[in-house]
């Protein structure tokens, strides 16, 4: 599978304290993204998990150029856009469009439905397409009546205005879809519907997609490849099926094990983990989430891991979980 986007060594920081931090020679800049290396493939969907905080958003909007990047490198179909000007980044973001989290908040309360599926054809410059054709075409794409042209984003249920959005992003034909918290705010059976709809576009439309979500029924049911996201960094990343089923990082398996189980015959250990979580200002040493994890070791608080590969999975942790012991030796 040849890779639409390929993101190596990316890094994102923000400006703090100002001048009085300077001047008392604290840290003036902290990394909301660290360094994170990662491809997505044509026809692929990718996934982004994490707790809030973890740099999930702030990755994607680099991706998209919503923010600066520091440093490292961004290529989009074999471009280096990472530093393209505005202009550049107008055709960018007219093939890898980004979907935000609130589905009836991202559409202007102003503008009719009509209107708002229109709208990425005028700021493209393609106003001169049928647009009413062209939005007769988006609303069958998601399953919504032609009548609902007429209405207002005030008039939607939360699953129609997500399916609204969803028009809204696919309108340009676009190769890479960026969706933030799709399901965010639906109840479960519309989020399946929503989900179900993502995975048909996709397939006939060839799109690839980057999913950022806490939802982990999310990523098991749309996603091939995850990467698992703590303080900016990835701590996991592989096959979706293979970190589910056997996740290795601590971090993947306590979000997993505080995961609704749908099976009620299932023994379900929950891994539980201190609420509180570093600032990025003050990183721990050694490994960053040693100061959360159930089995961490004295080596943990001192040494940063390095990344390993486990079977499909590249991971950073000195002691994985779930690893077979070699062959001849006991468990």
């Amino acid at each position: 599978m040849s890779a639409l986007l390929s993101v190596s060594d990316l890094r994102v920081e923000f400006p703090v304290g100002g001048l009085m931090a300077r001047l008392r020679g604290a840290a003036t800049r902290i990394e909301g993204v660290a360094g994170v290396s990662f491809d997505i493939g044509r026809g692929e969907t990718f996934a982004l998990v994490g707790e809030s905080g973890s740099g999930k958003t702030t990755l994607a909007r680099a991706l998209n150029g919503l923010q600066r990047v520091a440093s490292g490198s961004i290529r989009f179909d074999g471009q280096e856009i990472s530093t393209l000007g505005r202009a550049a980044l107008k055709d960018v973001r007219r093939r890898m469009p980004m979907m935000f989290q609130d589905p009836v908040g991202s559409l202007s309360p102003r503008l009719d439905i009509r209107a708002l599926l229109a709208e990425p054809f005028r700021i493209h410059g393609m106003s001169n397409r049928d647009l009413d054709a062209e939005v007769r075409r988006l609303l069958a794409l998601v399953g919504l009546p032609a009548d609902f042209a007429s209405r207002y984003p005030h008039q939607l249920s939360g699953g129609q205005a997500r399916r609204v959005g969803v028009a809204r992003a696919i309108a340009l034909d676009p190769e890479l879809v960026i969706a933030d918290e799709p399901t965010a705010g639906l109840d479960v059976s519309v989020q399946g519907e929503v989900l179900n709809l993502m995975n048909d576009l996709r397939d006939r439309l060839g799109l690839s997609m980057l999913i950022i979500t806490h939802n982990l029924h999310v990523v098991r049911q749309i996603a091939d490849r995850t990467a698992v996201m703590y303080l900016g960094r990835f701590v996991e990343h592989g096959q979706t099926e293979a970190i589910f089923t056997l996740p290795h990082h601590p971090y993947t398996a306590a979000l997993l094990s505080a995961n609704p189980e749908p099976d009620p015959d299932r023994v379900h250990d929950r891994i539980k983990l201190p609420p509180e979580v570093p600032s990025v200002l003050a990183r721990p040493k050694g490994c960053e989430f040693h100061t959360r994890c159930p089995f961490a070791q004295a080596d943990c608080a001192v040494l940063a891991p390095d990344a390993r590969q486990i079977g499909s999975d590249v991971l950073t942790c000195h002691h994985p979980l779930n690893v077979p012991a070699p062959a001849g030796m006991e468990t």
